[in-house]
């Protein structure tokens, strides 16, 4: 089964072609990085205005590396929520009328489970259950895959997302966007105890994370020593708080293998890429004796490989939308019903 899959959620447009949700036959990505480097972060406004210009081409590209013609195509597929909502309108309502001039099934995709997916392409042999870390600038969430679209959240953050805190943290100190990226270069040959950070907790829910004070320990302390005139060694800082923030989560991670028995760890989202969290998370899992997975580096961001990969189980699911279908700014990983209307 060949998926036409789209996506737009935050500042990448994206298309790809994916059979039988391991194989990708294409997969284009129009980034606009460079040009939210000006602003320190994503304008919402400017990203949607540039999927619009980019979508009609992204998509015809994919086709044609696919060597697919759109009647040879089986269903369409799109990123429907969580994300930016004008730029999720954007996909979603290109979708709809692809969808709809072609008459093929529409499926409608949560852009968290779409990152998850992400692992069954790079890893074919991967199959639920398992234990999800899905980590980046938007999201942070531990969550067990029961099966492919059975989702269960058992903790998340209650703040800021990990990747969001690396990225103003590294804002502030100088770093150019996006900040969590040349953080994890500049931590390289850094002491991680070169500084404290708190280990926040929350009460009573032992899964979840705060970040919210990580980020303002780090920016109270820069701060406080510039009134200073004192200088601050900037690999030092960022390993220590690199080191901060993946603490929290390889210690939530290690609790919830221990309760609930899982014999698989997945890492997705942006921050899966990072060095530290694949490292920590490795000695994690050998001292478990849990099997670890994670996309490779070009799977790690936004794209629509991992939209088709996971679009493919939705179809077989029976997760079919109309053309009612609308975009969602939010919603949960674990409730298929805030993505649709059924056809």
């Amino acid at each position: 089964m060949k998926i036409l899959s789209i996506e737009s959620s935050c500042d990448e447009t994206a298309a790809a072609v994916v059979e039988d949700g391991r194989t990708v036959l294409a997969d284009i990505v129009a980034s606009q990085v460079e040009e939210h480097k000006l602003y320190g972060g994503v304008v919402p406004e400017i990203a949607s205005r540039r999927h619009c210009e980019a979508i009609s081409q992204v998509v015809t590209s994919a086709l044609e590396e696919a060597k697919t013609e759109l009647k040879d195509i089986d269903a369409i597929a799109v990123t429907a929520c969580p994300g930016l909502i004008g730029a999720l309108l954007v996909g979603v309502n290109f979708a709809k009328g692809l969808a709809f001039s072609a008459d093929k099934p529409l499926i409608p995709v949560h852009h968290l489970r779409s990152h998850i997916a992400a692992n069954y392409v790079c890893h074919p042999q991967l199959k639920p259950p398992f234990l999800a870390l899905v980590v980046s600038g938007g999201h942070t969430s531990f969550v067990k895959v029961n099966d492919y679209t059975d989702f269960q959240i058992i903790g998340a953050t209650r703040d800021d997302a990990a990747g969001e805190a690396l990225d103003k943290a590294a804002r502030a100190m100088g770093l150019p966007y996006p900040g969590g990226l040349h953080m994890d270069k500049e931590a390289v040959g850094g002491n991680e105890k070169a500084f404290a950070f708190p280990n926040p907790k929350v009460d009573n829910s032992p899964y979840d994370c705060s970040f919210s004070g990580l980020k303002t320990s780090v920016i109270n302390l820069l701060h406080n020593a510039q009134q200073k005139g004192e200088n601050v060694n900037i690999k030092d800082l960022s390993a220590s708080y690199l080191h901060a923030v993946v603490h929290c989560l390889t210690q939530r991670t290690e609790m919830a293998l221990d309760e609930f028995g899982f014999e698989k760890l997945v890492l997705a989202g942006g921050v899966s890429a990072n060095s530290v969290l694949r490292r920590e998370m490795q000695k994690l899992c050998d001292k478990k004796g849990v099997q670890l997975f994670y996309p490779s580096l070009n799977l790690c961001g936004d794209n629509a490989a991992m939209v088709g990969a996971q679009a493919f189980y939705e179809y077989q699911a029976g997760h079919l939308a109309d053309l009612t279908l609308n975009a969602k700014a939010t919603c949960e990983i674990d409730n298929i019903d805030t993505i649709l209307p059924l056809q």
